[in-house]
């Protein structure tokens, strides 16, 4: 069926238009989440035994058999029945067969959901699904994007705030939607009765959880300050902020850092790093500091080790949080 953007699958919604089969893959799990809500919603409505109809199944844990069996059940006393997937990339290649062949025959009755944090277009699951799902991809939002869906959010919190807040509530925020929707009600709330979102309240209110306490983190690293490295991780989760995001962003930080390294080891000025390394202004000098602090060498092992990590959290049922304070204290040994 192909690709489609999430705003024409909202326009679909809108005009009551459900389909049997979804693909739902990518990084920003807030919005993606919302909108198999909002199918759920709309494929249920008027339902009057809802939790009879909607089953969500983790092949972490489940039998893809399981799922299938589901979606392959009549809605009870209702018009379809809901059945999301998760976690499908742990699917045995035995089992592929099976969801192949409901794939290529699903009950009209019935809406399957799939949902995933990355899509490896290269499996030949991946192709199928994406053959024969309506797919929408769901990549990190740019600052713009975030912007605009702030801007709508304040609107629906009836709050407001003036472009320069709301760039510095970006900015603290981070990439994660569901960060920047957290801190956005929280502000809307201490902003009662005017609804005015103050410069103030910002700075008063809003964890810094993406360039400030992520190159922090990673400075605490850099420097092997094992101690105030597992504080602002634990801070950082405390905040909501979601792993594998955080291995992401360290994994970024390092690769930066290692572009930069290499740049400075070749005698590049400061402005030709920093037209290959994006960085705002005020971070500058502090990243350079940073940077000239880095072995290279270790800087590859870093990298490799956040890789393994992060293939860890994704295919293990370990606790994630476990998971990256061992990380945290590998990389600062």
């Amino acid at each position: 069926m192909g690709t489609i953007t999430r705003e024409e699958l909202w326009r679909r919604l809108k005009a009551g238009q459900v389909g049997p089969l979804y693909l739902l893959f990518g990084a920003e799990g807030y919005l993606r989440d919302a909108a198999a809500r909002a199918i759920t919603d709309l494929a249920l409505k008027g339902a009057a035994l809802r939790e009879f109809n909607e089953t969500i199944y983790s092949l972490a844990g489940a039998d893809v058999q399981q799922a299938i069996a589901a979606a392959e059940q009549l809605p009870m006393m209702a018009a379809r029945r809901i059945v999301r997937v998760t976690d499908f990339a742990r699917l045995r290649e035995a089992d592929e067969g099976a969801l192949v062949r409901y794939l290529s025959r699903p009950v009209e009755s019935t809406t399957v959901i799939f949902v995933a944090d990355a899509l490896d277009k290269r499996l030949k699951l991946s192709k199928q699904l994406l053959d024969v799902c309506t797919s929408v991809e769901f990549a990190s939002l740019a600052d713009a994007e975030l912007a605009a869906w702030a801007k709508s959010r304040l609107k629906d919190l009836r709050a407001d705030a003036d472009e320069r807040t709301l760039r510095q509530i970006i900015a603290l925020s981070g990439q994660s939607v569901r960060q920047l929707s957290t801190e956005l009600e929280k502000l809307s709330t201490a902003a009662l009765p005017s609804g005015h979102i103050s410069m103030e309240m910002v700075e008063t209110l809003v964890k810094r959880s993406r360039e400030h306490s992520n190159f922090e983190l990673t400075d605490h690293l850099v420097a092997r300050n094992r101690k105030r490295a597992l504080e602002t991780l634990g801070r950082l989760l405390d905040d909501g902020v979601e792993p594998l995001m955080l291995t992401g962003l360290l994994a970024s930080s390092f690769h930066r850092l290692a572009l930069a390294k290499a740049l400075m080891s070749r005698g590049a000025p400061e402005q030709e790093v920093f037209n290959v390394v994006k960085m705002p202004f005020h971070q500058r000098k502090e990243f350079l500091a940073t940077a000239r602090r880095a072995d290279s060498h270790d800087l590859a092992r870093r990298i490799r080790r956040i890789a393994d990590a992060d293939l860890a959290i994704k295919t293990s049922q370990a606790t994630p949080r476990i998971q990256l304070e061992m990380l945290v204290c590998e990389l600062s040994a």
